[in-house]
């Protein structure tokens, strides 16, 4: 079969110039990072080299098979794909760029290398959120279910599950040996929710929804009355945490906990909108 590259016009498109600049932007980022010393591993800067390495590999080779034109002979849906990649990176990059200058901020003195990394950071931040304006700014057909509200609101929903990883990860480190049963619960919780978000992406970008067991719609809905449900307990052990800390004397509630709390909150939030969308949706075809 012979190559198809795009037309000429097609490399001054919106669309090819913001995926140009997250390529670069990306790489530039993670190579400032990984050129400066650093005397210990962090979970969060760990966290912030995978992000920026992760999303751009799957950028490069977004823009290599956009440009050849062989994204038609993958089995995935090409547009819900592109969808995920560009809001998840958005969500994850903005994420990224909070971090990193948190861990500056605490560990050692900015430097030239830093502050560039810093600001390249956002700059990635900033051309995914540009590739997700163009994408969303198309017409249903070409932006998928991914693009809709309840395809958004689930890249929301495991952004929040993506967060909660390093979280956990860096609160069993500072609990040491003595790691509570609220540590353990809220990890299961979040473990749960992140296996159900992944699950939902892999049926959608693969084309499954025909071959559930259940009809998608009632998958969909089963999923997020799951989240729901275990993140309302996730954000009571959150509260719990802080009521805690500040009865034993705490005056000031460590970052960790905020952030947490913070997180859990606002995925919760994702899910409980999520879950009335599919409740809407099946009472819609249940009348119809």
């Amino acid at each position: 079969m012979p190559v198809i590259v795009l037309e000429a016009r097609d490399f001054t498109s919106p669309l090819f110039l913001v995926r140009t600049w997250e390529v670069l932007s990306s790489c530039a980022t993670f190579s400032l990072v990984a050129s400066l010393e650093h005397s210990e591993s962090s979970t969060f800067r760990m966290f912030c080299m995978f992000t920026w390495c992760f999303f751009f590999t799957l950028t490069l080779l977004i823009y290599i098979l956009s440009v050849i034109q062989f994204h038609s002979l993958i089995p995935i849906s090409w547009k819900n794909l592109t969808m995920t990649v560009a809001v998840l990176g958005a969500l994850m990059c903005l994420s990224a760029s909070v971090v990193f200058p948190w861990i500056l901020i605490n560990h050692r003195s900015p430097s030239a290398h830093s502050v560039a990394a810093a600001v390249a950071s956002c700059l990635t931040f900033l051309a995914y959120t540009s590739e997700s304006y163009v994408l969303c700014s198309q017409a249903h057909e070409q932006r998928g279910y991914m693009g809709s509200m309840p395809g958004l609101l689930k890249i929301l929903q495991l952004w929040g599950g993506c967060q909660m990883v390093p979280l956990f990860v860096e609160a069993v480190h500072a609990e040491d040996k003595e790691i509570n049963w609220q540590l353990w619960v809220s990890g299961f919780l979040y473990g749960v929710c992140v296996l159900m978000s992944l699950v939902t992406m892999v049926v959608i970008l693969g084309d499954f929804a025909g071959q559930c067991l259940l009809p998608f719609d009632r998958f969909l809905a089963a999923f997020s009355l799951i989240g729901v449900l275990l993140y309302m307990v996730a954000t009571v052990i959150c509260f719990t945490k802080i009521l805690q800390l500040r009865e034993n004397g705490h005056s000031h509630t460590p970052d960790l906990v905020i952030i947490e709390t913070a997180v859990a909150s606002i995925t919760l939030l994702a899910y409980t909108v999520d879950l009335a969308f599919a409740i809407k949706l099946l009472c819609d075809r249940n009348h119809t």
